[in-house]
């Protein structure tokens, strides 16, 4: 038997044709098998005793039969072809959700607010999907995306651009949450030059949207009265429903407050722009299963918050 060469390297259909000429026998009926014509195949074998350098089939008036170097081959083709289906099948898995996980970072009062529905009904049609939240702090985020931590990103990272492409999930803007009896309450346009000489509750500065607040009240002229600064949206809500003073944080927050009462005051003259956005690593596409991830949510959030519009 003569050497194979070392360059070269069978194709998938090389080795289809040869295991369907090895098991049938015939040309014919190796054509039929795998829905080509019989010089196709017949091409086939032919390239590779080629490419191999030595002879697969010995011909006889009736049939095909497999020489020793056939023989040898068999298991390494078997091989070669279960694997690939093998990897083709995972992969099918992981395109028809039958398998496949789903990693996403999001600050913990968002994930509160948007992911319950969204989990609950992906996790009804996809069963075998895994939903992995990674429940970051604010100042993490971005790290957790660009450092491939995660798949994907929920929220409103501090500084964007470079890496971080984004994508606007839902619109939202600064606003004012105050006690009904709040003086106020009863503006019709409320104003950022509206809260001069009024304490406010806000984030701590370089912490969540507080520089959005500094750079919108200097816009407006306005010396803000600061008298608690909070880490947590959540404590800014029961300060103001307890009568401490009114806090300023993205509508979004405020409207899923268990506090009823308060109100809810849009600021304006700026209006501030406080989106949410799915954040991920430029140059990296998202899996059917994260895709599928984002619709469910995007669903959730229709009718309930305001659309990405």
């Amino acid at each position: 038997m003569n050497t194979p060469t070392h360059t070269f390297s069978p194709t998938l259909r090389q080795l289809r044709a040869f295991l369907a000429v090895y098991r049938l026998r015939k040309l014919s009926a190796a054509a039929e098998q795998l829905f080509v014509t019989q010089s196709a195949i017949s091409v086939l074998i032919r390239q590779l005793e080629e490419g191999l350098q030595t002879r697969l089939f010995d011909r006889t008036t009736r049939s095909l039969q497999p020489t020793q170097a056939a023989n040898d081959m068999l298991a390494v083709a078997e091989r070669i072809l279960r694997d690939v289906d093998s990897l083709g099948a995972a992969f099918g898995d992981l395109s028809g959700l039958r398998s496949g996980r789903v990693c996403l970072a999001i600050t913990p009062t968002l994930a509160g607010m948007l992911l319950p529905g969204a989990i609950r009904s992906f996790g009804q049609k996809y069963p075998d999907v895994q939903v992995v939240v990674d429940d970051c702090a604010p100042e993490q985020f971005s790290s957790r995306v660009l450092g491939e931590h995660v798949d994907f990103g929920i929220g409103t990272p501090e500084r964007s651009g470079g890496e971080l492409e984004l994508e606007t999930l839902m619109r939202d803007s600064l606003c004012l949450v105050c006690a009904p009896d709040h003086a106020l309450a009863g503006i019709k346009t409320l104003r950022w030059r509206d809260l001069e000489g009024h304490p406010v509750i806000a984030g701590r500065p370089g912490y969540g949207v507080r520089q959005l607040v500094d750079v919108a009240a200097a816009t407006a002229g306005v010396s803000l009265q600061v008298v608690n600064e909070i880490s947590f949206l959540s404590t800014g809500l029961w300060m103001s429903a307890s009568g401490l003073a009114p806090s300023i944080m993205p509508s979004a927050y405020a409207r899923f407050s268990p506090y009823r009462e308060l109100v809810i005051k849009p600021l304006n003259r700026p209006k501030v722009s406080r989106d949410v956005y799915i954040v991920t690593k430029k140059g990296r596409s998202l899996s059917s299963a994260c895709q599928a991830f984002l619709d469910d949510l995007r669903t959730n959030l229709q009718g309930v918050w305001p659309p990405a519009v």
